[in-house]
């Protein structure tokens, strides 16, 4: 079968197929996680800037380190470098165990459990910061170069379909199990990611071209001013999902907007990654790389305006659907973001790239829960949301008055045509 029309392409290849298995068990594990934490300091504390805090505990060591992340992972073994984060994270989730368990006993109060549990975010933050960028520049050396998009779509199926059944399965071992048990959960399936990279064939990795570590960082920053589509890819999603992200806001709104409890948190956190996942397979057969730049705008577009219904919406039925349109435009973003840093960066250079966009993309989903719980404190939770939809179409808006060029850009081919002048 001619790969271009093979689905599961980039699947065949074993260690892709590793790798996808890999993103699925570790979002799994973090969702839970997220679940468990989120929803029960906020019913401990009944503070929404808690919540807050927590993004940003997770945003301040990965936006410090990202760089150096990347500038490992193209010094190193980037497989190495992954082993070696899940070895020191697998027993974080052990010590949440150990936080609750002394804040149920009485041995803590309110104050030591929130910052121990800040302080081992920030500690997941850290490990995140050298296992994302060598995690993101692995994956192009699996597949061949004509398999990005598919790999791309699948390695984003993996991922989104750990962030529908994790937070579910968070509610209701939430609910049914209770925190310990869930959270020890978490460290088994932190494990069984750290036993799955154990297994990756070995390989070598082309060296990177400075020996000097500022000129080393400055040449991906350099590479991205300079790369019109991948500068303006990057910029789009990071100010997107910096304001018009409520995935932090949620456990507002099952507990005291919605009333639906720690079940209904589960179904409202995972209904975004159900719109994406069903999206995303159509997508294997349907890629949006063809007009890449104008199918990316429109999909912000929709995540602005399906925020902004979120935000008027009382009914639960109503939530998810907004919630789940979300996702589906979300993913197409995802989806031709990934191919474009996947094709564009030189093989050497992935690391520091995908650092760089870690640094601002990923982490815009920690500093957008700070700035959604301080907007949620201070404005009201339905205001802070609406207000975030807003913005999302002014970006978006702006984008597409500054980058008309963008829309002529074939984004499989590289040209040198997206570059700026």
């Amino acid at each position: 079968m001619n790969p271009a029309q093979d689905a599961f392409a980039a699947l065949r290849y074993r260690d892709f197929s590793i790798i996808t298995v890999n993103q699925f068990c570790l979002t799994l594990a973090i969702l839970i996680q997220e679940i468990i934490v989120a929803y029960s300091l906020y019913q401990i504390t009944k503070d929404p800037l808690t919540l807050g805090f927590i993004g940003l505990a997770e945003a301040i060591p990965f936006i410090a380190l990202s760089l150096w992340g990347g500038y490992f992972a193209d010094k190193f073994n980037k497989q190495t470098i992954m082993k070696i984060c899940l070895f020191f994270a697998f027993p974080l989730p052990i010590v949440l165990w150990g936080l609750f368990h002394a804040y149920g006993l009485g041995h803590i109060g309110i104050g030591e459990l929130s910052w121990g549990i800040y302080a081992v975010i920030f500690g997941l933050g850290t490990i995140r910061g050298f296992y994302n960028p060598s995690a993101t520049s692995l994956k192009p050396f699996l597949i061949p170069r004509e398999l990005y998009a598919n790999g791309a779509t699948w390695t984003t199926i993996g991922w989104q379909s750990g962030v529908i059944i994790g937070p579910m399965l968070g509610g209701f071992m939430l609910a049914g199990l209770g925190r310990e048990t869930s959270l020890i959960s978490v460290a088994v399936l932190l494990f069984i990611c750290f036993c799955l990279i154990s297994i990756l064939q070995k390989r070598t990795f082309p060296p990177i071209e400075h020996n000097n570590l500022k000129d080393s960082l400055s040449e991906g920053f350099r590479f991205i001013w300079k790369t019109k589509i991948v500068l303006w890819a990057i910029s789009l999603d990071l100010v997107s999902v910096l304001f018009g992200g409520v995935i932090a806001l949620l456990p507002i709104f099952a507990e005291d907007i919605l009333k639906i409890g720690p079940e209904g948190l589960g179904y409202l956190r995972a209904a975004p990654s159900i719109g994406a996942l069903v999206t995303m397979i159509a997508l294997t057969k349907f890629p949006p790389t063809h007009h890449a730049w104008r199918n990316m705008l429109l999909a912000v577009a929709g995540f602005g305006v399906f925020t902004i219904i979120f935000a008027f919406s009382n009914s639960m039925w109503l939530s998810l659907f907004a919630l789940m349109m979300t996702g589906a435009c979300d993913s197409i973003s995802v989806v031709i973001r990934q191919t474009i840093l996947q094709i564009y960066p030189p093989e050497n250079m992935r690391g520091r790239v995908a650092a760089v966009n870690g640094m601002f993309v990923s982490s815009s989903n920690e500093l957008g829960a700070f700035e959604s719980g301080l907007a949620a404190k201070y404005m009201g939770t339905i205001a802070a949301t609406l207000v975030g939809g807003c913005m999302t179409m002014a970006v978006v808006a702006l984008s597409w008055m500054k980058t008309s060029d963008l829309f002529k850009v074939d984004i499989t081919k590289g040209h040198e045509e997206s570059r700026k002048d």
